[in-house]
């Protein structure tokens, strides 16, 4: 760990660790930082999906966590739909494999609460495809898959109509929100997770990084990418009760330290991005 990261831990930790202690004198709140004797912070249980973020938080807790005093637990999940209700339930401290919009989403559809606590990185998004090596080639009728929870459908519809293939109206989240599509796409919603097996079927497939990592899509297989002007970059969630605890302080603090920018640049060479300094 470089002295600067150092410095800047020190400073993060002190001012987190004086809030915690007010919060707890004054409130008497049972869910206080698991920390032990000798200045460390103890466990932080985060759930995330196994790629990328899975191997991100292994990485930093065997190379950055312990000279902070974290140990950091990584919770695997294999789908969108339960690392959230499993932040909400106290299973896990934080999470790291979604946007603020699908937070914000599910706040709204599940009545809950859950915060961010700063954007780490960006999985691309991409369309991918097995038979079109550009988007030029994407002919009258062609058929595409795109996710089917609110968030990613709107990313992947807010794409096309980047490229003025198709026209949507304003926030637009569901096939509903088409307002034109002249070259009469076919349009599949498929769940998130599958979609790089909706590829031989479709002549286009939307895909994130969490599932096209996986799944060994390249991209060579990429006909329309997602810039890095994206407002799609992913968060490190917990809850309003953790939110100003000193492991999601140190934690985020590590997550976007140089070193950890450095190696996401390393091993995923473009296709997971770094949050700007």
């Amino acid at each position: 760990m470089t002295t600067t990261l150092r410095r800047r831990l020190t400073a993060v930790l002190a001012g987190a660790t004086a809030v915690a202690a007010l919060a707890a004198c004054s409130t008497g709140n049972a869910s206080e930082p698991a920390a032990s004797d000798g200045g460390s912070l103890g466990t932080v249980r985060v759930g995330a999906l196994p790629v990328p973020a899975g191997d991100l938080l292994r990485w930093v807790d065997e190379n950055l966590a312990e000279e902070a005093g974290l140990d950091i637990e990584f919770v695997e999940f294999s789908d969108y739909n339960t690392p959230n209700p499993a932040l909400t339930d106290g299973s896990t401290d934080a999470n790291l494999f979604q946007n603020a919009t699908f937070m914000e989403t599910y706040n709204e559809q599940a009545g809950g609460s859950l915060v961010s606590a700063g954007e780490i990185y960006l999985p691309a998004a991409a369309f991918y495809s097995e038979t079109l090596t550009s988007l030029d080639e994407l002919e009258d009728g062609a058929t595409i898959a795109i996710p089917n929870d609110p968030t990613n459908e709107g990313r992947a519809l807010g794409l096309l109509a980047q490229e003025g293939l198709i026209e949507i109206a304003e926030g637009a989240t569901t096939l509903q929100d088409i307002t034109a599509n002249p070259s009469n796409f076919q349009f599949t919603e498929v769940e998130n997770a599958t979609l790089p097996l909706a590829l031989p079927d479709n002549d286009a497939v939307f895909v994130t990084a969490s599932f096209a990592l996986p799944a060994g899509l390249t991209t060579d297989q990429q006909i329309l990418v997602e810039g890095d002007d994206s407002n799609y970059f992913n968060i490190l969630a917990t809850t309003p009760e953790l939110q100003d605890d000193p492991r999601i302080a140190a934690l985020t603090e590590l997550l976007t330290s140089p070193e950890t920018k450095q190696y996401i640049l390393d091993t995923w060479g473009g296709l997971i991005v770094p949050v700007a300094d």
